[in-house]
């Protein structure tokens, strides 16, 4: 891959370990909180350098709530593997860096209203300009266009507008909001997915391009399966995965377990381990829209059952004939077996937290595994070295 950065001759920290699919990528990200700073470090995992510039009063998410006393937990998940540095970039000296900086870059990521980035220097045409091989992505709340593209957008604000919490409530209920940034998260795997993509197409036409996510596409994509609205269908047309009754959490006589069992298959399996073989036999429920419709009787019969061993004796009894799984708090997760096994957990060094044990990777390549991860860096951790960055690719560009 044709890079634009020297980074042979750099002044900045190589990464140790395996080359990976994006070494030599220049990434630089100038994102906060979630969805943008967590496809940046899925870019860095697969091998690109990132350099994260951040505001003198540093990302939002690092004043996250959290339980750790010297850096939010939400802002170390978030930004491995990246170097910081602080610029003002209404001071001109810093603009000036930021600019050089992007001219050297491979990718830039951001967050801001489509707005804010022309008014600071940094929109796309301007960039454009400056760099044609730039691929320029944004993140935003809602897109470029339309009645809301200069509104702030947040992960549960778009769940309740998209209709997610409407539909993870209960019939009848509230909504209900999913904990745990979902809309924010997918959005950094479309980021982090069209930003590769846009790099791939780089190699063949030399020109770089605008890629653009919102969390609106984030929020309607992860719908798909309910953007289905058939001609003459009514408003309250049953849009939900749910699977009735059967598949779902369940109480057992210690913790609640998980089961799956739509297929025949399972349901047999999950009868015949349960001791209740005459449930699988009957052409009452041998179907899941049968059994969806008659879980008033089947589910006291199934939950009676269950509460005769713990969630995971049962969990060791389905073995691999019923998906299932008891339902475990994260840090349970740490040293699970499976998950040390695909070697998905690292302990990191930070200077101010000191230990911490955190995600190493979420993608596996043969051939080109990627680098060793990092601790996410303090506010403005790597400034001095990233400002050299800049004024050796000022003079160097002299030199042409």
């Amino acid at each position: 891959m044709k890079t634009q950065s020297s980074q042979a001759q750099s002044e900045l920290p190589a990464r140790r370990g395996a080359s990976g699919p994006l070494s030599g990528v220049r990434v630089v990200d100038m994102s906060a909180y979630i969805a943008g700073p967590y496809a940046c470090s899925l870019l860095a995992d697969q091998g690109a350098e990132i350099i994260k510039i951040e505001p003198p009063m540093g990302d939002n998410l690092r004043k996250y709530p959290s339980t750790l006393e010297s850096e939010s937990r939400a802002f170390l998940g978030v930004n491995r593997s990246k170097l910081s540095a602080v610029l003002d970039v209404k001071q001109a000296d810093d603009l000036a860096t930021l600019l050089t900086l992007i001219e050297s870059a491979d990718v830039l990521v951001h967050n801001f209203r489509p707005t804010v980035a022309p008014r600071i220097g940094i929109g796309y045409e301007q960039l454009k300009a400056l760099n044609p091989r730039l691929i320029y992505c944004t993140v935003s709340g809602y897109g470029e266009t339309g009645p809301l593209k200069d509104k702030a957008g947040f992960d549960q604000v778009l769940q309740t507008m998209t209709g997610m919490c409407t539909l993870q409530g209960k019939k009848d209920g509230p909504p209900e909001i999913l904990y745990g940034s979902i809309v924010d998260y997918y959005a950094s795997a479309l980021v982090a997915g069209a930003v590769s993509s846009a790099l791939f197409e780089r190699e063949r036409s030399g020109e770089g391009q605008f890629v653009s996510v919102s969390l609106l596409s984030a929020a309607m994509t992860l719908q798909s399966a309910r953007l289905v609205w058939a001609e003459n269908e009514g408003r309250d047309v049953g849009r939900d995965m749910r699977s009735g009754g059967i598949t779902g959490l369940h109480p057992t006589k210690e913790g609640y377990l998980y089961i799956s069992a739509n297929t025949p298959h399972f349901w047999t399996a999950l009868c015949q381990k349960l001791g209740l073989s005459e449930l699988s036999a009957d052409e009452r429920y041998d179907t899941v829209r049968k059994r969806a419709a008659h879980q008033a009787e089947i589910v006291p019969i199934i939950h009676r059952a269950l509460s005769n061993r713990t969630a995971l004796e049962w969990e060791s009894i389905f073995g691999e004939e019923v998906p299932c799984s008891a339902a475990r708090s994260v840090e349970d997760m740490f040293d699970h077996p499976q998950v040390q096994s695909q070697d998905m957990i690292t302990t990191f060094e930070h200077p101010v937290v000191g230990q911490y044990r955190g995600l190493k990777r979420s993608l596996r390549f043969s051939r080109t595994p990627g680098p060793d991860p990092f601790a996410a860096p303090t506010l403005g951790q790597h400034t001095e070295l990233i400002r050299a960055e800049a004024t050796r690719l000022r003079q160097q560009s002299k030199k042409k």
